[in-house]
């Protein structure tokens, strides 16, 4: 029989939430590109004698594996193309300021500046940020070899080959990663209806997975949507079988709330609706549904039977398609729009400013104290502190035990493959590792970058295992740096962090409520936009709340206090949503008093979730006719206010 841990020796919540991988599906092309994309640049630059240029060129590869991300086509791009240019940028300017002593120190801190603050714009900005301070903290700590402009070129020629590799089988499968997305929204949606009045939490997770589902999809289908519109029947139709499931989603709370398990006939069908939307071939599409019996069966039953019609059109007009999150602007409208928010927004500054500390103290230090390899440093500070990777905290601790774990295997490497010719299949076996294990985790990735910088770090400086035991001490120092500099520091308040956002969140369904029943009239179109950017924070807020249970007391503590409140409030929006299906599909209409009321006490909810450091119990004085369609609501918005926070 296992003996269990004593008690002094189990482990905290917190770490093991840190050190538990991430079950994730490797992407074997992904793998098999990176393995391409970062051995060959190599090989070609030993047959041609310049080995340290094909070491450059696989760098930025790395770069390019890093961006690789994206599963539509059309989103590769920008997602891969974009970072390379900032990359050529950071790497012209840490060449020229290389050796310049304190010029070099406020150069990088104003790129670190920089870095930070486009890092809040978003996804593809916050890797350009990322891969900008890389690039300038390496061509400000290393010597490059031949003219100033060689190192840019290389290393945008080694990111942009991952580009072409991801792009070659684009005219043979164009489409497919788009219709792949929406059939797995619409697998998603038949899981949602599968636990419909079956346990709370297994009725939680599925809908937090249809909204994360929803979310990728319309990311997925309105990329460049603004360029395509109105030409594209393609994207047009996904758009549409997007829009057509809502609708389902939306009846989904309503029927949850009735407590009565769904026929499987339900589910089966929007599970053949997902086939059909993967192939892409349209055609008729028979379902056999049982005889709806209620006002949510109803609604089921008609919402069903329209996303069958979407499915099966041969035609969409693009014109006629409402986008439901809104048609993307202009690219130079959205890129203005971005810039303004960026130089006027205080979180921006917040994290531009507390990255350009790390980095300036890290850039100081070194320059003061004789340190091997001493950009590593920054480096480190770079990926540790990036403020949209999670917590700050988690991912030092995680590069730590990531770097030694990487290191092991960076010995074996040095000690055994000869160098020369013998480090391209090494690299070629090394590669892979990082698209295959950073979906676990950063930890992961770490272990799986570190032998293979270490690899060409060798090919540009020949200093084979003396490499290692300065990367472990920069990078330890580097840790050290961010947790004192970027996390103790800087207690972020938690109202900034979580606290605000999840009173935004309460305030926006107030919003909506009103505009599901109140006396001014919202277009349907109108309302399901509300809806789903209302999902879509409460994705972001939930996300927020997961990272932050990974840090150690007091920030996980309370977070594990304030998650009972999330939960709340994701099931509040779900009443709501559940109330306007029911009234659509026969039942009495709330009425304006009722609507008021539920209002006022979830602005005084959020009035509350803002303003205080812990959660305290609040009476709540909701009275209304049992028999309405927002009795259901009052409870939630009753449990959300009654939620106590241990003291």
């Amino acid at each position: 029989m296992p003996r269990e841990f004593p008690i002094g020796l189990t482990p905290p919540d917190w770490l093991v939430r840190n050190l538990r991988a991430q079950p994730a599906p490797v992407n074997r092309p992904a793998v098999v590109r990176a393995g391409i994309a970062m051995a060959l640049p190599l090989a070609i630059g030993l047959a041609v004698g310049r080995p340290d240029y094909g070491a450059l060129a696989s760098m930025g590869a790395l770069n390019g594996v890093l961006s690789d991300t994206a599963a539509a086509y059309r989103v590769r791009i920008p997602t891969i193309a974009i970072p390379q240019l900032f990359g050529a940028v950071g790497i012209t300017l840490g060449t020229l300021v290389y050796g310049h002593g304190w010029v070099a120190v406020a150069a990088v801190t104003g790129v670190a500046l920089v870095s930070g603050m486009i890092s809040t714009i978003g996804a593809v900005a916050s890797v350009s940020g990322l891969v900008l301070l890389l690039t300038c903290v390496v061509g400000a700590g290393l010597p490059m070899p031949g003219e100033w402009w060689l190192a840019p070129l290389l290393m945008s020629g080694g990111g942009l080959l991952v580009l072409v590799l991801a792009l070659l089988a684009w005219p043979l499968r164009s489409g497919v990663p788009e219709r792949t997305a929406v059939a797995d929204t619409y697998r998603a949606v038949a899981e949602l209806l599968a636990a419909v009045g079956g346990g709370t939490l297994a009725y939680d997770d599925a809908r937090h997975a249809v909204t994360q589902s929803l979310n990728q999809s319309y990311d997925t289908v309105l990329a460049h949507r603004a360029r395509h519109h109105g030409r594209s029947p393609e994207l047009a139709r996904l758009l549409a079988q997007l829009n057509a499931i809502t609708p389902v989603v939306e009846a989904a709370p309503a029927a949850h709330l009735s407590g009565t398990p769904l026929p499987p006939e339900l589910p089966e069908a929007v599970r053949h609706l997902a086939s059909a939307v993967e192939t892409g071939h349209p055609g008729p599409t028979v379902l056999t549904l049982p005889d709806p019996t209620t006002e949510t069966t109803r609604a089921l039953d008609h919402a069903l039977r329209h996303a069958a019609e979407v499915v099966a059109a041969p035609d969409v007009d693009p014109r006629g398609i409402d986008d439901r999150l809104g048609r993307p602007a202009a690219l130079g409208i959205r890129a203005a729009r971005a810039a303004r928010n960026v130089a006027l927004s205080a979180a921006s500054w917040r994290y531009g400013l507390r990255l350009a500390l790390c980095i300036g103290l890290a850039q100081a230090l070194v320059s003061l104290i004789p340190v091997p390899r001493s950009y590593w440093v920054a480096l480190t500070i770079t990926f540790v502190l990036k403020p949209d990777f999670g917590s700050v905290f988690s991912r030092a601790l995680l590069r730590a035990l990531g770097t030694v774990a990487g290191l092991v295997i960076a010995a074996a490497v040095l000690s055994q493959v000869p160098r020369g010719w013998a480090d391209v299949p090494a690299l070629l076996l090394l590669a892979p590792l990082i698209p295959a294990l950073t979906p676990r985790g950063y930890g992961y990735q770490t272990a799986a970058i570190t032998p293979v910088i270490l690899l060409l770090s060798d090919v540009l400086n020949r200093e084979g295992t003396a490499l290692l035991l300065p990367r472990l001490v920069d990078s330890l120092l580097g840790c050290a740096i961010a947790l004192v500099a970027g996390y103790l520091l800087w207690p972020e308040s938690w109202h900034t962090r979580v606290g605000d956002r999840l009173a935004d969140a309460v305030e926006d369904t107030a919003r909506y409520l009103e505009a599901a029943f109140g006396p001014a009239s919202v277009d349907p179109p109108a309302r399901a936009r509300m809806r789903r950017r209302l999902y879509r924070n409460l994705s972001t807020i939930r996300t927020e709340f997961q990272r932050a249970l990974t840090e150690p007391p007091p920030t996980g503590r309370r977070a594990a206090a304030w998650w009972p409140l999330v939960v709340a409030v994701e099931r509040i929006v779900d009443a709501t949503t559940a109330a306007r299906v029911q009234v659509k599909y026969g039942a009495a209409r709330p009425s304006a008093a009722e609507v008021t009321q539920v209002a006022r006490q979830l602005r005084e909810l959020a009035t509350g979730v803002r303003e205080a450091e812990t959660l305290y119990a609040v009476r709540t004085d909701l009275t209304g006719p049992a028999d309405s369609v927002l009795e259901p609501l009052r409870q939630e918005v009753a449990a959300a206010r009654a939620i106590a926070s241990p003291h």
